[in-house]
């Protein structure tokens, strides 16, 4: 008799043991062999919604158990839903529940004009490209954000990786990266070095800084010789001389691809002609990246009063205090380009 009873109590406990294992590998095991994608719409019923989900699912009555337990009937989100191969019913029903992130990452760099930063958001998000630059050269719009022109109004975007809504408006997306743009600049260390250079340079405000920043972003490429770049046109605006840069001239022309500037590109009559004209051009000929911006904030102190491409052609410059100095860096540059 008591062997009896144990060989039953034995298989009592292998049922259960096998029963746990498959509730469990119900709950907790995949239930998705293949990843798929359901977009479950407003309108739909509930009972439209899950069986779109369980198209691609297996376990079907655990699903509906567990959606069950946690009331998803109330709180299902419609959405666009990705499930990947491997999720368990579990983790389907509370995605569900707790609904899709709604949010796409917004890569803003690179861009020279309002034509291309347009067609870079119309790339991420859903607002048509024209929209978008209709609004990026808007003069109404750009006065009414606080600049004298649209061109004037592109110094608000700083190059970044921004979160916004997939349902973001044109107007709303320029109005949150306006207030991106107020955050960098109100940072208290940016702050004070903008205070500085208002102090001691002709630079007053961060739109000035941009300005430059868009100058020395398209002089160099290589970052650690940004900051003496910035600090030989600085040296050249305190003494009142031409900036004479080369990528003023070419924004002039609006031909960005130009190699070498000759003496006819520099008879271009126009204000961003910083060979004709002294101070800073009117706008940003460009969006500068975060390193550019940061070395005018942090401009090199020296006595350079100019610089040219090195003759070894690498991307680098050679700097010069006199004009006299500054002649033989240019010869020495334009013999290795005759040399070609």
């Amino acid at each position: 008799m008591r062997k009896k009873i144990i060989v039953v109590m034995a298989l009592v406990a292998l049922i259960l043991a096998v029963m746990a294992v498959v509730v469990y590998r119900m709950f907790y095991g995949s239930a998705v062999d293949k990843s798929y994608v359901v977009e479950l719409c407003e309108g739909e019923s509930y009972a439209e919604m899950v069986e779109k989900v369980k198209s691609g699912m297996d376990n079907h009555m655990a699903f509906d158990y567990y959606a069950k337990r946690i009331n998803l009937e109330k709180s299902i989100k419609p959405g666009k839903y990705e499930i990947n191969a491997g999720m368990t019913v579990i983790e389907v029903a509370r995605m569900l529940k707790i609904g899709v992130n709604d949010n796409v990452k917004l890569v803003i760099n690179n861009a020279r004009t309002p034509e291309a930063l347009a067609a870079k958001i119309a790339k991420s998000l859903p607002i048509e490209e024209q929209e978008m630059l209709n609004l990026l050269t808007d003069d109404t719009y750009a006065k009414e954000c606080g600049f004298d022109s649209s061109k004037a109004m592109f110094a608000l975007f700083l190059p970044n990786t921004y979160e916004v809504s997939r349902k973001i408006t044109a107007r709303e997306l320029v109005d949150y990266l306006r207030s991106e743009s107020d955050k960098f600049w109100a940072d208290k260390e940016r702050a004070g070095r903008l205070e500085n250079l208002a102090q001691n340079t002709p630079l007053k405000s961060w739109y000035d800084v941009m300005v430059l920043a868009s100058i020395v972003h398209e002089e160099t490429k290589a970052e650690d010789e940004m900051a003496r770049v910035a600090g030989v046109y600085i040296n050249r605006l305190n003494k009142g001389m031409l900036l004479q840069a080369d990528p003023t001239v070419k924004y002039a022309l609006g031909d960005p691809t130009i190699k070498r500037i000759l003496y006819e590109h520099l008879e271009v009559d126009s204000p961003y002609n910083t060979y004709k004209h002294k101070g800073l051009p009117p706008t940003p000929i460009c969006m500068p990246d975060l390193a550019a911006i940061e070395a005018v904030l942090n401009y090199e102190q020296h006595d350079y009063l100019y610089f040219c491409a090195r003759p070894e052609l690498d991307g680098r410059h050679n700097f010069a205090k006199t004009h006299g100095e500054h002649q033989r860096n240019a010869k020495a540059y334009h013999n290795a380009i005759r040399n070609l």
